[in-house]
């Protein structure tokens, strides 16, 4: 009888608390998305310290100054011809809310996508640079897991090629890109912004084929602005604001990892806003139920008294819950041995979430 109770115990802890996760997920809304966004935001350049790299000329690195867990980052590429300044307004966008974004020039004006795409690697070395660079507001603030590329017209088909280069590459969001006989086997999910009117990069030349020539396999959507032009997607406020809502809940979704923005992303897509005129899909959204198998995690021991350990094979970001839903501890894991400190909860039960994946962990005295 006591065991059975203690199921039906359990059971309605779980419910509890996936009731909660849901009611995190509903308060998100892709339509009160905002520029600027919550955080504070500051900026660092060359003159500040960062690292010159050979493969671009002159970065600017924006990034959130009040936000406490570890941060992600993406790299941000001009088109043909054009200046930092052309894209300039993706950097504060993206820091406001949360996310480091260096946006950097090229060392030639004319180069092609496939010199923009070791451009936007560099910027992402550069990056992994400031984790560790002795004077850095951002040393040890970054998750070197999770880096994202973004370009504008040829710098959109930079960013695409980047992903091909190198397939750590967590996310792409392509803006209007240019890129003739696009070759893009990767895996990378990737976003793709065109407009309708666009001269210079027609859709059905330019950003159709690009959606058609990335695998089936990978996360993907086209998304056309309506009366848009080539410029439409070089400020977040393109499309009356669209292309910097879905910009970034792509962002939080694949960089992030908040499986929450999958489902507003499908239902923002599906129902075809006025900003649209044309729209491909090809994504699906994960579970937020509880899956250690994916991440390949393994906690021990569970029951447990003091520490439990985590065997992951990535450095990760974890929070523990209580049963309601409150949020009791949380932190970074990395390097060989990742244990968390339980030794000052009371006994019973506790969530573990890492990355979005829920293990159920039970506390001993």
């Amino acid at each position: 009888m006591k065991k059975l109770q203690l199921i039906l115990l359990l059971s309605l802890m779980l419910l509890l608390y996936s009731t909660t996760i849901v009611g995190q997920c509903n308060d998100l809304s892709i339509d009160n998305i905002s520029n600027p966004g919550p955080y504070n935001v500051e900026t660092i350049t060359e003159i500040n310290g960062i690292r010159n790299g050979p493969f671009y000329f002159g970065a600017t690195i924006y990034y959130p100054t009040n936000k406490t867990e570890l941060l992600a980052s993406i790299a941000i590429v001009p088109g043909f011809t054009a200046l930092p300044s052309s894209v300039e307004s993706w950097g504060p966008f993206y820091a406001s809310h949360g996310i480091v974004c260096i946006i950097i020039g090229t060392n030639s004006i004319y180069d092609f996508p496939e010199t923009r795409a070791i451009a936007l690697l560099d910027a992402l070395e550069t990056i992994k640079q400031e984790n560790s660079r002795a004077s850095s507001p951002l040393k040890n603030l970054l998750d070197l897991n999770k880096l994202a590329v973004s370009g504008w017209s040829m710098g959109g088909g930079g960013a695409q090629r980047a992903a091909v280069i190198d397939n750590t590459i967590a996310a792409v969001v392509a803006l209007c890109p240019y890129l003739n006989d696009p070759q893009l086997n990767h895996s990378s999910p990737v976003l793709i912004f065109s407009g309708e009117n666009d001269a210079i990069a027609p859709p059905e030349q330019q950003a159709n084929i690009h959606y058609n020539r990335t695998p089936s396999t990978t996360n993907k959507v086209l998304f056309e602005i309506k009366n848009g032009n080539h410029y439409v997607a070089n400020s977040p406020n393109g499309g009356d604001g669209a292309v910097g809502r879905l910009a970034l809940s792509w962002i939080k979704l694949y960089l992030e990892g908040n499986n929450c923005y999958c489902s507003l992303l499908k239902d923002h897509i599906s129902s075809n806003p006025i900003a649209t005129s044309v729209i491909k899909q090809n994504f699906e959204c994960e579970s937020l139920a509880v899956n250690n198998e994916e991440l390949a995690i393994k906690v021990y021991p569970n029951p447990v008294k003091n520490f439990i350990n985590v065997q992951i094979y990535k450095n990760v970001h974890y929070k523990v819950f209580s049963t309601l839903g409150q949020r009791l501890s949380e932190g970074y894991l990395s390097g060989d041995t990742k244990q968390i400190d339980l030794s000052q909860f009371s006994k019973g039960l506790y969530y573990l979430n890492i990355e979005g994946h829920i293990i159920k962990l039970i506390k001993n005295n």
